[in-house]
């Protein structure tokens, strides 16, 4: 999966714009970074195409650890959409990761952010 279809699956699940998608999946995936360890973020990271990558860079700082609901907080403030449009864009983009790497790679992903997370994932459309 290249970064635009990434962007348009994210599109078509949360009916926003391409641009808006393409917001909100660069700021949740910053926000993912923050929670996961340098390694796992670089990991995750080697397997999505080369413009995403870069949203999953994180300093070699200790994982940070905050809830779904500061997730989407979070991804509200980096985008300025609405609350509802970025807990749907947060659920979009966990949803299209899931598909956009390897089973094994999400599974240890998910380990780390936690079962919540994996919750969000599963309710997207």
């Amino acid at each position: 999966m290249d970064d635009r279809e990434f962007f348009r699956t994210v599109a078509d699940r949360t009916q926003l714009s391409r641009q808006e998608a393409a917001d909100v999946t660069r700021a949740t995936l910053e926000t993912v970074a923050a929670r996961l360890s340098a390694g796992e973020a670089r990991d995750l990271a080697q397997e999505l195409p080369e413009h995403l990558r870069e949203s999953l860079q994180r300093g070699e700082g200790d994982m940070e650890i905050f809830d779904p609901d500061e997730s989407v907080r979070r991804v509200h403030e980096r985008t300025g959409l609405s609350e509802p449009e970025a807990d749907r864009g947060v659920r979009a983009v966990l949803a299209t990761l899931r598909e956009a790497v390897s089973a094994e790679e999400y599974d240890h992903a998910m380990s780390q952010l936690g079962s919540e997370f994996a919750k969000m994932a599963e309710s997207a459309r």
